[in-house]
């Protein structure tokens, strides 16, 4: 079944698109999913339909500044901000769905905002499902532009664009077909603000200082050939979560987007799998 496009608005009135997946048999759960940082919902429908037909609703949220969310592309004032607005969403849902489980799922980008949020508001959800996490990326700021970045922060510097260093589709997946997508794809994103970078140090200092407050049963997915994050340091990280119940998998030839993969119905199938387990 096609997705149904929401609205959320905002607690700053800012429009937000929700692209929403009904459950085909009597409702499972709720599974809310936050995308990359070049990205967005329209990515994943084939996981999302899957989960669907399994019986679980699915609510896929494009960011603010990104997918169709045509206003202040690339852009985010703060950390608090993106959580804020998971927040408005995850209420939103509780209020249609209030005695169903909600699975937190975040992609690359998105599982640094799904974990930080996880950690905060630790009794909003119950589940974390986190996917090529961007919790502990290859790719970041050197020193110099770390520098930058602490002076735009300091001199109130929000709108300040820096192209992303994420335009070849090679390093989300090997399958051309897919990579082709991802190049004519027009609602990729493809440079972000200073703020939206200064967000993001935000939910690094929130997982560095309050990693111990998730208590989430978690599942953690990775790509063996991953080039944009660091598998070993990311296992690490988890291994700070206080959550009792840590599943890992890891698929030793994918590559960074698992939607994309050759192997995509078994990763769904094990994606479900787990959404499943009590």
């Amino acid at each position: 079944m096609p997705a149904t496009i929401r609205s959320l608005i905002t607690s700053d009135n800012v429009k937000l698109r929700v692209r929403q997946y009904a459950a085909v048999t009597p409702v499972r759960g709720v599974v809310i999913c936050l995308h990359g940082v070049q990205s967005h919902s329209g990515w994943y429908e084939y996981s999302s339909q899957q989960m669907a037909a399994a019986g679980f609703e699915v609510y896929f949220a494009d960011r603010r500044g990104s997918g169709l969310n045509g206003r202040q592309r690339g852009h985010a004032d703060h950390g608090q901000r993106l959580l804020h607005d998971v927040r408005q969403l995850v209420r939103l849902v509780r209020q249609y769905h209030p005695d169903k489980s909600i699975t937190l799922l975040g992609l690359s980008w998105g599982g640094k905002i799904a974990a930080a949020f996880a950690a905060t508001f630790p009794d909003l959800i119950d589940r974390l499902a986190l996917l090529c996490p961007g919790l502990e990326p290859k790719i970041g700021p050197n020193w110099w532009q770390r520098i930058q970045l602490s002076f735009a922060r300091s001199h109130d510097i929000r709108h300040k664009h820096v192209l992303l260093p994420l335009n070849d589709s090679r390093m989300f997946t090997d399958v051309a077909e897919h990579q082709q997508f991802i190049d004519d794809d027009p609602l990729a994103l493809h440079a972000v603000t200073s703020g939206f970078l200064n967000a993001g140090r935000d939910l690094d200092q929130i997982l560095r200082t309050q990693a111990t407050n998730i208590c989430q049963p978690t599942l953690l997915m990775l790509a063996g050939k991953d080039r944009i994050i660091n598998n070993a340091q990311t296992k690490c990280r988890v291994d700070e979560f206080s959550s009792q119940h840590v599943t890992t998998i890891e698929y030793p030839n994918a590559q960074h987007t698992l939607e994309f993969d050759s192997s995509r119905d078994r990763i769904v199938r094990d994606l479900v799998t787990w959404l499943n387990w009590p």
